[in-house]
């Protein structure tokens, strides 16, 4: 007998966090589902010989980020409407082709679904966290009309969804189903007995960022001088990194591991960099400074204390709630040098506080398993 055709499955997601994460997910997929993702803002490189990307891709002027204020207005006023039409388009023709919708983001990637005609879809909702504004009147009624199955961040968001008659659960955190790891000798690079990882992120203002921790841990006093190391994203040049502090960029010698991505040099200082190891460096640091969301939430979750910088321009609304959500395992400062230096000395040089900061990050972030309960309800 015949073995029974995989269903197909379309994963929409919308950000470059949201794509890895549904690239992990798609990865674990069995044999029985064929899936296909439609990433709708950006290149889809996480996707790139793992499955087929469908539907359009779309520019914003944000990328997707809403850290800094007015962030929707400046994607409207920059053409960004524009997008929303050929995505509709495409999500009303995808509509019978499909077994089943899995939507890995936000809201937004679900009310597309609800006005387009989508029914009976499952959405992992890795943006709202629990600890600020829970859903409102009207997504909760989308969301019922639209959706099979929810999974969220925390039990308290399924619960809400749950009173108004949602299937919703909470099966642990997604992003630390996802922690990239791979192997980069960090112990063989260790000089100072300390190691800081530095996350500046995936966006346009990475160089920026980068050498403001950079100056701040440089300037740090003789005894509590850390190795560098830095987990570079993708769509990120070392070159222009390197430029942003003075240093000069080395790529990777012969027989480097497949995750080194090189160092760089400023002065007599060493910056060892690697991709697709966020896990393997951030396990082997004892502090970690950083602005990239996903990434900083999985160092949280790893029990490493964060240095997060607050920007002129930053939405308020938003650092009130992941502060909320961090506690005490994210030390936000000014984005200068300076206040850089002070945190990280008093970081480095108090080993029972950082392990005290990382538990509560631990604590407040939660284990993994979303991505099984997940991959069992498409696949029942």
């Amino acid at each position: 007998m015949p073995a029974a055709p995989a269903r197909r499955l379309l994963v929409i997601s919308n950000g470059m966090g949201e794509d890895s994460i549904a690239a992990a997910l798609i990865a674990r997929l069995p044999a029985s589902i064929h899936a296909e993702a439609y990433p709708t803002l950006g290149p889809g490189a996480a996707f790139d010989g793992l499955c087929s990307v469908v539907g359009p891709r779309a520019e914003l002027a944000s990328q997707g980020s809403r850290v800094k204020a007015g962030t929707v207005a400046r994607d409207v006023a920059t053409g960004g409407l524009a997008t929303i039409p050929p995505g509709l388009t495409f999500l009303r023709q995808a509509r019978n082709a499909y077994d089943r919708v899995l939507v890995i983001g936000d809201m937004m990637g679900v009310l597309g679904c609800w006005l387009t005609g989508h029914a009976g879809i499952v959405w992992l909702d890795v943006y709202r966290t629990g600890h600020g504004r829970l859903y409102g009147g009207l997504e909760k009624a989308i969301t019922r009309r639209t959706c099979a199955t929810v999974f969220c961040r925390s039990a308290r968001l399924a619960e809400s969804l749950a009173k108004g008659g949602i299937d919703a659960r909470f099966a642990g955190n997604v992003m630390m189903d996802t922690v990239p790891r791979a192997p980069f000798a960090m112990a063989e690079r260790l000089r100072r007995g300390r190691a800081v990882t530095l996350l500046p992120g995936s966006r346009a203002d990475a160089a920026e960022i980068f050498s403001i921790q950079l100056r701040g841990l440089l300037a740090l006093p003789e005894g509590l001088e850390p190795d560098f190391f830095l987990a570079l994203a993708d769509g990120v040049e070392l070159g222009a990194l390197a430029a942003a502090v003075g240093g000069v960029a080395v790529p990777p010698g012969p027989g480097a591991e497949a995750a080194d991505a090189g160092r760089i040099v400023v002065g007599e200082h060493e910056i060892h960099c690697a991709r697709g190891a966020l896990g393997t460096l951030v396990e082997g640091s004892d502090l970690v400074l950083g602005q990239a969301g996903t990434a900083v939430t999985q160092a949280i979750g790893l029990g490493r204390p964060v240095i997060h910088l607050m920007r002129q321009g930053d939405r308020r609304k938003r650092l009130i709630e992941e502060t909320a959500m961090f506690g005490e395992a994210r030390l936000t400062v000014a984005a200068t040098p300076e206040a850089v230096t002070d945190a990280a000395a008093r970081l480095l040089g108090d080993d029972a506080e950082r392990a005290r900061r990382g538990a509560i990050g631990q604590a407040r972030i939660g284990g993994p398993g979303a991505i099984a309960a997940v991959i069992a309800v498409l696949a029942g």
